[in-house]
C-alpha cells in the first residue's frame, strides 16, 4: 500500500500566512524621520492549518506497527478524545500476523490498532469518548463507542463476529480531520461530525435515510475489555447515562494487570426525541429495555472474548434536513461531576461551530508557542503535526470542580497551586524528550503534572509508578522514569508544586528499598518496584541477571540516569549530602562494562550475583535487554558520554563505533527497525544516540545523522512517523531535533545542539536564526550564541531564566573543529565507580 500525501484542508497562501499582504499595503515613513528597529520575523501564522492528523495512522509493515496515533476531535491535552473505532474485515487480518488466530480462532476481541484507528482498515464499529495516542500495548480506554446505525436490531452486538453487521464502511475520499474536528461519512448513509473540550464531547450525526434512525451506546466495549458496565435511557429527558469500570493496560502480557482500575462516567443529551429503545447482555437481545448491565470481562488471557458485554440503543424521530446533536459530558468521579462537566463546558446547548471554532483556536494557541519560519509546506506540515501529537499527554483528568479519582480509589481534590489533576503517564517514553517540552510551552503545566505524579504516588503507599493508566498503577516498563522526570521540570521551571514534599518522597524511594523493590510480583513486564532489586543497586551496585527487575542490564543503566538526574535535583535542593551519594551511584554502570564482551569488542553485558558474566552474550540480540540489544543499549549513557568515550578506547574508535551502528558496511544508512546490531532511532533506546558523537569530538556527524533520520523517518504521509509514538515522545523527538537541539541530560536543562531545520524559530526563551538552513546545508559552519562566537556543540541552563539567542552559519560541508576540542563538548559527569 503506498504512503498518502494528505494535505490539512487549512493551508493558506503566503500571503496570508506571512502577514505579507498587509505588510505590503502600510504607508512607509521617511527613514529619515523614524528610527530603525529590527524587523519581525515572518513567523507562520495559523499553525494549525498545517496539522495533517492523518499522519503515521498507517502501519509500516502491517496495521500493528503503525505510530498508533488517532485523528479523533481534541484539545490539547484534553480529557474527551472524541474519534472512530475501526473494525476488523476479512481482508485486514489476512495481513495482520499475530492477531488473525486470536480473532479468527480464538475470538478474541482486539482492536484494530492502539488508538483505535488505522488507515489501512475500511469500518467504524463506533465513536468513543476516550483513547490513547501511540502506545505500544494492544490498546487501552477507548471507552463507550457509539454507533449512528440504520437497520433492524437483529442479534446481540457483543455477539458480532468481526463487528460484521454493526458496523459501517467509509472512505478516506469523505474524511477530514483537522486539530479539534473529525468527520466521516458512512456507507449507511450517515454523517458524522465530532468535536470536543475538555471534559466533553459533541457530535452531528445526519441521517440520509432517518427511517430507522439509531444510536447503540456499547458501554461495556472499551478497547480491551471492561470489568463492568451500565448504561440507562431516560426518552423523557432524552439522556443516556452509565459508567464503563475497565482497565487491563497490556494484560495479554501478564496477569498483574488483568484488573480493573478506573471507572468513566457519561450523560448524553440528545436534541432529537427518542422514541424507543432496547438493550443487550451477552447474547441475549432485549426489545424496549431501558438499561442494560454487565462487562465484556479480560479473558483467560488478557484478552476479551466474543460474547459478552452489554449496552443499549435508542431509536430516533431524525429527519433528512435536521442533524441529530449529541453532547456528552464524562467524568472519573461520578455522574454528577460528568454533569456539572456538560454544563460548565457546553453551556446554553453550544454549537458544534462554536465547540470546533474554539477547539482549532486552542490549538493554534498551543502550537504558535514554537514559532518557524519557511515557505516549506510539507516541512511545516510535518513539523506542526510533530508538535500536535507531542500535546495530547498527559491529559486533564479532574472534573471542573477539582474532583478527581485517586491511585487509593478515593476522590480527591486538586491543590490551591494546581491548574488540574492530569493522568496518562508514559513514563519510561516521555521522560527523554516529551516532558521538556511541554514545561518550556507551559510552566505551570509542568508544574501541574508534576504535582499530579506526587499526588499519584502519596496515594500509592510512596511508590511513583512508571506507567500510570487513569487512576491505576501499571507498573509497565523498567527503570524510575518519575525521579527523572520530577527533575525535568524542576530543572525547566517548572517549580508551582510541593518541590520539597516530592523530593523528600523520590529521596526516601531511592534509599530504602520497599516490599515491592524485592518482589517480582508482576515481572518482568509490570514489576511493581519503584526500584527493582534495589537491595542490589546498594549492594553489589549493579542489577544482576538474578533480579526482581525485567533484565537486570538495562535495568542498571535506567537506574543509572535515574539517580543521575535525582543528584541533580538534590543540588537544587542544596542537599549535598544525597547529591554526592547519587552521583557516585550514577557511575554504577561501569560495573557491568565489559571490555571483553566479545572477542572484538566491549559492551554492557549482563551480570550475574556472583560478579560473573551471564554467559550466551549476543550484542546483537534484541532479547537481552528491554526492547533494544546490547549494541543499541551501548550508547544509553547520555550524562557520561566521556566515561563512556574512555572505556571504548576514545575519540576516534567510539567515533568508529558509531558510524558502524548508523552505517552498513556498504555505507548505506541504516537508522530503523533492521538487524538488532544497527540503531532503530524510533525507539527509546536508541534515539540519543545520534547525538552520542558529539563526545566524540565529531559533531558535523551528529549534524549529519540527526538531519539523516528525520529526512528518512518523518515525512507528511500516513507512514510518515517511525515506530510508535508513545503519548508524543517521538513527536517530541522531532519537534527538538527540527529546531537543531535536544534535552540530552536526565535532570537538566543543558541543549545539545545539531542544525537547524528552519531558517528562524522560536521557543521559550531561545531564538534561533539559520538563514542559510536547508535540505543541503546540514552543517555547523559557525554559531554565536548571544552574539560570541564559540565552538561548543551545547549550551547551559540559562535559557530558562533569560533570553538566549542562537545564530547559525550552516554549510554544505563540515566543520571539523565545531564541537572538537575537549572543552567545547557537552559536559560529562564520570565518576570513578567501577568494579573490575
Amino acid at each position: 500500500m503506498k504512503n498518502r500525501i494528505i494535505y490539512p484542508l487549512a493551508i493558506l497562501t503566503s500571503c496570508i500566512a506571512t502577514l505579507g499582504c498587509e505588510q505590503a499595503s502600510a504607508p512607509k515613513e521617511p527613514a529619515a524621520q523614524v528610527a530603525q528597529t529590527p524587523a519581525e520575523p515572518n513567523w507562520v501564522a495559523d499553525p494549525a492549518s498545517y496539522v495533517n492528523p492523518f499522519i503515521g495512522t498507517e502501519g509500516v509493515y502491517n496495521h500493528r506497527q503503525a505510530s498508533n496515533v488517532t485523528p479523533g476531535a481534541l484539545i490539547p491535552f484534553g480529557m474527551f478524545n472524541f474519534g472512530p473505532e475501526h473494525a476488523y474485515t476479512e481482508d485486514l487480518l489476512k495481513e495482520s500476523a499475530g492477531i488473525d488466530k486470536r480473532v479468527r480462532v480464538e475470538k478474541g476481541r482486539i482492536p484494530v490498532s492502539p488508538g483505535g484507528y488505522n488507515y489501512a482498515a475500511s469500518r467504524v464499529k463506533g465513536f468513543s469518548f476516550t483513547r490513547l495516542s501511540g502506545t505500544g500495548c494492544l490498546g487501552a480506554s477507548g471507552d463507550i463507542p457509539v454507533m449512528p446505525f440504520t437497520q433492524d436490531i437483529t442479534h446481540s452486538p457483543d455477539a458480532d463476529f468481526l463487528n460484521a453487521y454493526y458496523s459501517a464502511g467509509f472512505s478516506h475520499h469523505d474524511e477530514t480531520a483537522v486539530p479539534g474536528y473529525y468527520q466521516v461519512g458512512l456507507d449507511n448513509g450517515v454523517n458524522v461530525e465530532l468535536s470536543a473540550t475538555a471534559r466533553t464531547g459533541i457530535a452531528e450525526f445526519t441521517f440520509s435515510q432517518p427511517e430507522h434512525a439509531k444510536l447503540l451506546f456499547r458501554s461495556s466495549y472499551s478497547q480491551i475489555g471492561s470489568g463492568d458496565a451500565y448504561a440507562k435511557v431516560d426518552a423523557e429527558k432524552g439522556e443516556i447515562t452509565g459508567y464503563v469500570t475497565s482497565g487491563n493496560f497490556c494484560g495479554y502480557l501478564g496477569e498483574y494487570n488483568r484488573r480493573d482500575y478506573y471507572t468513566l462516567h457519561f450523560v448524553a443529551k440528545l436534541d432529537t426525541k427518542i422514541t424507543g429503545s432496547g438493550g443487550w447482555t451477552n447474547d441475549k437481545v432485549y426489545a424496549d429495555a431501558t438499561e442494560a448491565k454487565g462487562g465484556m470481562g479480560y479473558g483467560e488471557k488478557g484478552v476479551p472474548t466474543l460474547g459478552q458485554g452489554s449496552g443499549v440503543w435508542v431509536n430516533l424521530a431524525a429527519t433528512a434536513e435536521q442533524p441529530v446533536t449529541m453532547r456528552v459530558g464524562i467524568s472519573y468521579v461520578s455522574l454528577e461531576n460528568a454533569r456539572k462537566n456538560l454544563a460548565a463546558e457546553q453551556a446554553n446547548n453550544t454549537s458544534l461551530a462554536d465547540v470546533k471554532h474554539q477547539a482549532y483556536k486552542a490549538w493554534n494557541n498551543e502550537l504558535a508557542k514554537v514559532k518557524v519560519v519557511s515557505e516549506n509546506q510539507n516541512k511545516l506540515t510535518t513539523f506542526y503535526t510533530a508538535l500536535f501529537h507531542s500535546l495530547y499527554h498527559p491529559n486533564i483528568f479532574s472534573d471542573v470542580n477539582g474532583e478527581y479519582q485517586g491511585f487509593d480509589q478515593q476522590v480527591h481534590q486538586i491543590t490551591d497551586k494546581q491548574t488540574a489533576q492530569y493522568a496518562n503517564f508514559s513514563g519510561w517514553d516521555v521522560y527523554r524528550s516529551q516532558l521538556q517540552l511541554v514545561t518550556m510551552l507551559d510552566q505551570q503545566r509542568g508544574s501541574d503534572i508534576a504535582q499530579s505524579l506526587y499526588n499519584q504516588a502519596s496515594q500509592y503507599n510512596g511508590v511513583w509508578d512508571r506507567w500510570t493508566h487513569n487512576s491505576g498503577p501499571t507498573g509497565v516498563m523498567s527503570g524510575d522514569p518519575s525521579s527523572i522526570a520530577i527533575a525535568n521540570f524542576v530543572a525547566f521551571g517548572a517549580n508551582n508544586f510541593d518541590v520539597d514534599g516530592a523530593y523528600q518522597s523520590l529521596i526516601t524511594a531511592a534509599m530504602n528499598p520497599t516490599p515491592l523493590d524485592l518482589s517480582d510480583e508482576g515481572c518482568p513486564v509490570f514489576c511493581r518496584g519503584q526500584h527493582p532489586s534495589l537491595d542490589q543497586w546498594m549492594s553489589v551496585n549493579y542489577i544482576s541477571d538474578q533480579s526482581n527487575s525485567w533484565e537486570g542490564a538495562s535495568e542498571t543503566l535506567e537506574q543509572a540516569s535515574a539517580d543521575f538526574a535525582l543528584s541533580q535535583l538534590a543540588l537544587n535542593m542544596q542537599d549535598d549530602k544525597h547529591a554526592n551519594i547519587l552521583l557516585e551511584r550514577s557511575g554504577y554502570w561501569k560495573n557491568l562494562y565489559n571490555p571483553k564482551a566479545t572477542a572484538e569488542l566491549g559492551y554492557i553485558q549482563g551480570r550475574n550475583l556472583d560478579g560473573t558474566w551471564k554467559e550466551n552474550f549476543d550484542a546483537n540480540s534484541g532479547h537481552l535487554f528491554v526492547e533494544g540489544s546490547p549494541a543499541q543499549y551501548l550508547w544509553m549513557l547520555p550524562f557520561d558520554g566521556q566515561g563512556l568515550n574512555d572505556k571504548l578506547g576514545g575519540d576516534q574508535i567510539m567515533a568508529d563505533r558509531l558510524d558502524s551502528h548508523f552505517h552498513k558496511p556498504d555505507g548505506s544508512w541504516v537508522l530503523f527497525r533492521d538487524s538488532a546490531e544497527f540503531s532503530d532511532v524510533s525507539n527509546q533506546p536508541s534515539i540519543a544516540s545520534p547525538w552520542m558523537y558529539l563526545f566524540s569530538g565529531k559533531a558535523y556527524k551528529t549534524q549529519d545523522t540527526v538531519r539523516e533520520t528525520m529526512a528518512q523517518l518523518w515525512n507528511n504521509t500516513t507512514k510518515g512517523i517511525p515506530g510508535q509514538d508513545d503519548l508524543g515522545q517521538m513527536s517530541s523527538w522531532y519537534v527538538f531535533s527540527a529546531l537543531g537541539m535536544y534535552p540530552l541530560f536526565p535532570g537538566k536543562a543543558d541543549m545539545v545542539l545539531s542544525s537547524p531545520l528552519f531558517s528562524q524559530a522560536q521557543i521559550g526563551n531561545i531564538s534561533i536564526n539559520a538563514p542559510g538552513a536547508s535540505d543541503e546545508n546540514r552543517y555547523i559552519q559557525s554559531l554565536e550564541v548571544n552574539g560570541k562566537s564559540t565552538n561548543q556543540s551545547w549550551i547551559n541552563s540559562e535559557h530558562v531564566k533569560q533570553p538566549v539567542s542562537l545564530d547559525f552559519t550552516l554549510s554544505t560541508t563540515p566543520n571539523t573543529a565545531f564541537g572538537a576540542a575537549k572543552d567545547d563538548r557537552p559536559p560529562s559527569y564520570s565518576t570513578a565507580a567501577n568494579k573490575e
